[in-house]
This record gives structure tokens, C-alpha cells and sequence, in this order.
């Protein structure tokens, strides 16, 4: 395709898409032919009937100078005129019939209106001021010769030529520049235009693609969030109620046999059951001081021994990572947390339960940090509470060693000892090996789980301290 066949985009429309050889292709049923829009259509058809008019006016008056026939010149005129339709298709073949019909004196509107489009136009810029200097060129010839017949008949002193062609170049340039100059404002300003619209297409696209990923991430830490409290729950209720079941039992076997171990059993059940409660307490408190963003109402106290590792836990997936810790200060959250010094009053507990449970610890005893001492609190923990559902009457070992770079911790039992009398219902979610491996992997730790030879069961977790 030719240059000639740049097509000029609507001034007054938004630009529809690129057709690919440089030209805007209007958007398909918004408009007649080329035009985009219908009042585009109406302003070239007004502009054009105005060239016409003055152009058949120009032709006649030119045809009679000459002694050509008038209505012909006219007619010239007229067609010369209408040729102003298709500026938006034809841009630089209308500025070519424009720079044609100067020497006829021709076209004023027509030229001025062409020269506008081109620049405004996508036609490349040395096309546009090379036509633009035809144009300029020849008005300039023009001007100069109708200067030089006018003196020359009037009888006038003769200007000198310098003067002329000064007079003549400012014509050309006053008929030239100013519609060059806006056609070059209006495109750079239709550039600047599409360049900020698509700036903020992109951003909103960002926006949206960012807000969708939001949604996503919130989405993933509230499943975080809900394995974490369920978690949490798990532990503190399994270990207390775990606990109360067995004394229940007892208390049923020696109600009537022994009333003052009877009452020692129920003084037991409901100190377990008091300490249960004040952990789910203290745990429930937490989580809705983080949901509000307030502090709490009052220091906390807890129980012996505290509650889990909620505050500040690391989720699996990375989210909402410190979310709960940091809704307490550093010395809430240090006292709010089960220790590693705990482990002996947790055998205990287990002990007066009928279980027997030895506790032996290797190493140098030091702190290790809240969140570490609490992993392996809960590991020990949940571990015990296993062995009393699954295994009732055998025996377990607890060794706890402190290493350079390491805590670990093993626990194993042996097989359930053989008994007659009815084993407590201890129901069991299927959790709590999951739960372990949860919070020992998410401190970049190593976990492990399986029966031994002997018919027994062994955990074992190694937490690094970095």
C-alpha cells in the first residue's frame, strides 16, 4: 500500500486499534466507511461542502482572469472542493490537490484543512514537511507574482525585490506553519493521551491480578490459620481430657472400695479439668486480642502447664507467620508459653495417671527460645497422650538432649501390657502424628514416627536452634 493511502484518526473520537500498516481501523459498526464515529462523518461533510463553495468561487473567478468558460472553472472548483471528504483516508492525496491547484489561486480551505490533517496524522514526519514545503513553496511563488502583476499594473513605484519576497515568504509561512504547528500538537497530544490510558490499563490489570493474588494468600493463611487453632485445640484438650478420662475410671473403681482415694481421684479430676479450662481460656483470648487489635484486658496468668504454642507459631505455609505472637509483648509471650523445665511436672501428671513414664535429660540444661521449648513441649506432650489411648498399661522413656546446634527428643514405649479389665474409651482424631510433624518441620526440623520391633512405638524430632 502507498503512503498515499495513510489514513488520519478521528480527532474528536478515542482511536480505535491499529490496522497494522500504520493506519487506525474504526471500530467495526460504530460508524460509515472511515469514519469512527457519525459526527465525524457530519464535521468532514460540513468542511468539505465550505471548500467546495469558496473552491467553484476561486475556479470561476480564475477561469474568467484566464478565458476559460466560467462554469467550468466552477465545476473545477467545486470537485477540487469536495476532494476535503476523504482528508481522514487520503491525508497526503488531498494536501497533493491542495499544492496542485495553488498557481489557480484555489483551495484556500482546502489547503489549510490538509495540511492540518497530514501533520495530525500518522503519515511519517519527513513526508508531512516535505509536503508541507511544497505547499509552503508554492504559495510563496504565488504571492510573489500577484505581488509583481499588481505593482506592475497599478504603475506604482516598484517595491524592490527583496521586500518582496520577504512579504511573500511571511505569507507562506502565516498560510503554512500555524496549521502544521497544531496538526503536531494535536498528535503529540493524542500520544501523550494513549500512552498515560494504557499506562493505566496495565495498572489496573496489575491492580487486579495483585488483588487476586490478596485474595489467594488470604485464602491460603486462613487455612493456615484454621489447621493452627485446630492443632492448638487438639493439644490442650487431648492431654487435660485425656487425663481426666483415666482418673474417671479410677474413680469409678474405687468409689466404693476406697472412699478417701476416691476423693483424692476427684480433687485431681477437677484441678485437671480447672487447668483445661483456663488454657482454652487463655488460648480463645489470644486469638480474639489478635482479631480485634486490642490488648488484653488483664495480665495473663497461666496454668501449670501453659498453653501451646499458638503465640507466634510458624504455620506450614509460611502465613501469618509471628501474627499471634506479636499481639502480646515479648514479656507476655515468653510467659504464656509451655517450657522445657515443665517436662518433669508433665511426667508427673502422667505418673499419677497409673502410667510409667522415666524422664532423662542429657546435656547441659539452657534456654533454647520460646517457640523451640514449646515445639518440643508439645511433641512430649501429645506423644504421652498417645501412648495412654493407644497403648494402656505400658511403659514409656522420655530422653530429652541438648545439643550444640540441636534439641532433640525421644519418646518410645513398649507394648500394651496385658490386662483384663476394660481399657478407658479414648477416641482419637488421627491428628496428633500429623500435628507433630507440623510444628517440627516448620522450624526446618526432622521428624520421625513409626513402631519398633518389640511391638512398642517410638518419636522421635530434632529442632535446630538457628
Amino acid at each position: 500500500m502507498s503512503t498515499t493511502g495513510a489514513r488520519v484518526p478521528d480527532e474528536e473520537a478515542a482511536r480505535a486499534p491499529d490496522d497494522g500498516v500504520g493506519r487506525r481501523a474504526a471500530p467495526a459498526g460504530s460508524g460509515l466507511w472511515w469514519w469512527a464515529r457519525r459526527r465525524s462523518f457530519a464535521l468532514d461533510v460540513a468542511l468539505a461542502a465550505a471548500s467546495a463553495l469558496e473552491a467553484a468561487f476561486e475556479g470561476a473567478t480564475f477561469a474568467a482572469r484566464t478565458g476559460i468558460v466560467t462554469w467550468l472553472g466552477a465545476l473545477f472548483g467545486l470537485l477540487v472542493g469536495a476532494t476535503l471528504l476523504l482528508r481522514r483516508r487520503w491525508p497526503i492525496a488531498v494536501v497533493l490537490v491542495g499544492v496542485a491547484v495553488t498557481p489557480a489561486q484555489t483551495g484556500f480551505i482546502l489547503s489549510l484543512v490538509g495540511l492540518y490533517t497530514l501533520a495530525a496524522s500518522e503519515v511519517p514526519r519527513r513526508i508531512t514537511a516535505a509536503l508541507a514545503g511544497m505547499n509552503g513553496l508554492g504559495t510563496m511563488l504565488v504571492a510573489y507574482l500577484n505581488f509583481e502583476d499588481s505593482l506592475s499594473h497599478s504603475g506604482s513605484s516598484r517595491m524592490s525585490a527583496p521586500l518582496v519576497v520577504m512579504v511573500s515568504l511571511l505569507m507562506a509561512l502565516g498560510l503554512t506553519g500555524p496549521p502544521v504547528l497544531l496538526g503536531l500538537y494535536v498528535r503529540a497530544r493524542r500520544r501523550l493521551v494513549e500512552s498515560l490510558r494504557e499506562r493505566a490499563d496495565g495498572l489496573e490489570r496489575e491492580l487486579e491480578l495483585l488483588a487476586e493474588k490478596a485474595l489467594e494468600r488470604a485464602e491460603r493463611a486462613r487455612a493456615a490459620e484454621r489447621a493452627r487453632i485446630a492443632r492448638e485445640m487438639h493439644d490442650v484438650v487431648a492431654h487435660r481430657v485425656s487425663l481426666m478420662v483415666v482418673h474417671a475410671s479410677a474413680l469409678k473403681a474405687v468409689a466404693l472400695k476406697d472412699p478417701q482415694k476416691a476423693s483424692a481421684s476427684a480433687e485431681l479430676l477437677g484441678d485437671m479439668g480447672r487447668q483445661a479450662l483456663t488454657e482454652l481460656r487463655q488460648m480463645l483470648g489470644v486469638l480474639r486480642t489478635a482479631a480485634d487489635g486490642a490488648a488484653p484486658a488483664g495480665p495473663v496468668v497461666p496454668a501449670e502447664p501453659v498453653p501451646s504454642g499458638v503465640l507466634g507459631e510458624v504455620s506450614p505455609e509460611g502465613a501469618l507467620d509471628g501474627s499471634l505472637d506479636d499481639s502480646l509483648d515479648g514479656s507476655s509471650a515468653e510467659a504464656a508459653g509451655p517450657r522445657l523445665a515443665q517436662l518433669a511436672q508433665l511426667v508427673q501428671e502422667s505418673r499419677a495417671a497409673g502410667m510409667g513414664v522415666e524422664l532423662a535429660v542429657e546435656g547441659e540444661e539452657r534456654p533454647c527460645g520460646h517457640r523451640i521449648e514449646a515445639t518440643v513441649y508439645r511433641v512430649v506432650q501429645e506423644a504421652l497422650t498417645n501412648v495412654r489411648k493407644h497403648a494402656d498399661g505400658a511403659r514409656a522413656q522420655v530422653r530429652l538432649a541438648y545439643r550444640e546446634a540441636e534439641v532433640a527428643v525421644l519418646i518410645t514405649n513398649g507394648p500394651a501390657a496385658p490386662t483384663t479389665a476394660p481399657a478407658p474409651s479414648l477416641p482419637s482424631g488421627g491428628h496428633g502424628l500429623i500435628g507433630m510433624r507440623e510444628r517440627v518441620t516448620a522450624h526446618g526440623g526432622g521428624f520421625a514416627a513409626g513402631p519398633t520391633p518389640d511391638g512398642g512405638f517410638r518419636v522421635s524430632a530434632m529442632v535446630p536452634l538457628t
